[in-house]
């Protein structure tokens, strides 16, 4: 039996495992993904970011780990495990169109390569200061992006998912809003999402602004209340203070290494990292345009040399003294994206502790974290409340 054998049973069971429990335990994923009744149909006037469960678990990508990010098949499923929101990264057509992509490149995330029409598309762009070669959404019409179809983005570390390559389209957001609608009518109560714009200074100077055209989505659907069942996110601060100016969503500012610097403030020379950002002084910051922060794992607890977990920043108590919400990135059940400490085995691609890790995380006091296999932490926020 090969290891990819061995190893597959085990997943399922766990994904089975995860689905029954939910709706086993009672947990607010199964049958009450935000924790409040009432409300269906359109999204506006139903939500509270501060009623939504804690931890609150967010479908990264949807449930990436078991189909092709950022397709509907993705989406459904991390609704149907019962993920209390589930994400979307939104990036623009060559017409305007905001489609569902991680980025702009589509190389590996679609079959764009299979189509000798598109062949002369291929170039090499700088975007954020880091050289691509690939397909770019922005070079292609929403037309022509239909004619694509979505494929798994890593196959080496999840071989089972390409099962599902081609079987969806590259998604609009106007698409996805028109799910969660449906979806929110089926269930009798609304469909969180969880909204990223992606390099938006990038795109900005392209002459293809992301906030404009989003805000114009969230009205049409209802969404653009500070209690609408969405929130909003990204990267760039300056991009969640243009969205607080065009609607009163909810928003998130993203921070990722410490040492890091947002685009938007490499662009207008502002000096401050990530580093500055999460100091008392720049939570501050944040808070007067946001309601919380997306930080990485990594500054909740940080790793030493060997990607051992160490001890806990001060981050969450820094952040909810100033009313902000923490929901960190990305928890990951395969050995290979886990800290150090709770891997098992020598296979990178088999399943770690990710609930002894999980516990970690959810012992700092964070408000929900991202989660690309949403049933296992669901699981694991249903032991951590257990205890």
């Amino acid at each position: 039996m090969t290891e990819r054998a061995r190893t597959t049973p085990g997943r399922r069971t766990l994904l089975g495992a995860a689905v029954l429990g939910t709706a086993a335990l009672g947990l607010p994923g199964a049958a009450h993904a935000t924790g409040h009744g009432g409300g269906h149909g359109r999204g506006g006037g139903h939500g509270s970011l501060r009623e939504l469960p804690v931890p609150t678990v967010i479908g990264h990508r949807g449930a990436s780990g078991y189909r092709p990010e950022h397709t509907l098949g993705s989406y459904q499923l991390a609704l149907d495990m019962g993920a209390h929101i589930v994400e979307q990264d939104l990036v623009p057509t060559k017409d305007g169109h905001l489609v569902c992509r991680h980025e702009n490149d589509i190389t590996a995330t679609t079959d764009v390569a299979d189509h000798p029409g598109f062949a002369d598309r291929r170039t090499t762009k700088t975007i954020d200061g880091v050289s691509y070669t690939g397909w770019f959404t922005e070079d292609f019409t929403l037309a022509e992006l239909k004619t694509l179809r979505a494929k798994e983005r890593i196959p080496g570390n999840r071989p089972d998912n390409t099962l599902y390559d081609g079987r969806w389209t590259v998604p609009t957001f106007d698409e996805v809003l028109r799910w969660a609608d449906k979806e929110g009518r089926k269930r009798g109560r609304p469909v969180w999402l969880y909204v990223e714009t992606k390099h938006p200074t990038y795109f900005r100077k392209l002459g293809l602004g992301l906030e404009e055209p989003l805000a114009r989505l969230l009205r049409r659907h209802g969404r653009h209340r500070k209690n609408s069942p969405l929130i909003l996110q990204s990267f760039e601060p300056s991009s969640v203070q243009r969205l607080a100016r065009l609607v009163g969503t909810p928003r998130i500012v993203l921070l990722s290494g410490p040492k890091a610097r947002p685009w938007d403030f490499v662009e207008s020379g502002d000096p401050r990292t990530v580093a500055d950002l999460v100091k008392p002084a720049g939570l501050k910051w944040i808070a007067s345009y946001a309601q919380g922060i997306g930080p990485t794992l990594d500054l909740v607890i940080p790793k030493d040399a060997s990607g051992r977990l160490t001890t806990p920043t001060t981050l969450v108590r820094d952040a909810h003294a100033r009313g902000l919400l923490l929901h960190p990135y990305t928890l990951r059940n395969e050995n290979g994206f886990l800290p150090a400490d709770f891997r098992r085995g020598t296979d990178p691609n088999a399943y770690g502790d990710v609930f002894g890790a999980c516990a970690a995380y959810f012992a700092t006091g964070i408000d929900g974290i991202f989660a690309d296999q949403p049933d296992t932490a669901l699981l694991a926020a249903a032991d951590f409340k257990g205890r």
